[in-house]
């Protein structure tokens, strides 16, 4: 089972996890980036390379 989970401490809400996932796992809600679809991931990670704050982490 994937897990996708997103530090909100970290997070800026800019929206690159959103734009980058090709899947949709991701929305911005109240300012932040929130894993919305987990079981939709692909474990491509492109939302952890693509993160310029490494707020995500994408483990199996």
């Amino acid at each position: 089972m994937v897990d996708v989970k997103v530090n909100l401490e970290k997070c800026n809400g800019c929206a690159t996890c959103v734009d980058t996932c090709p899947v949709g796992v991701f929305e911005i809600q109240n300012e932040k980036s929130i894993p919305v679809k987990k079981s939709e991931c692909l474990v491509c990670r492109a939302c952890e390379a693509q993160c310029p704050n490494a707020a995500i982490e994408v483990t199996e």
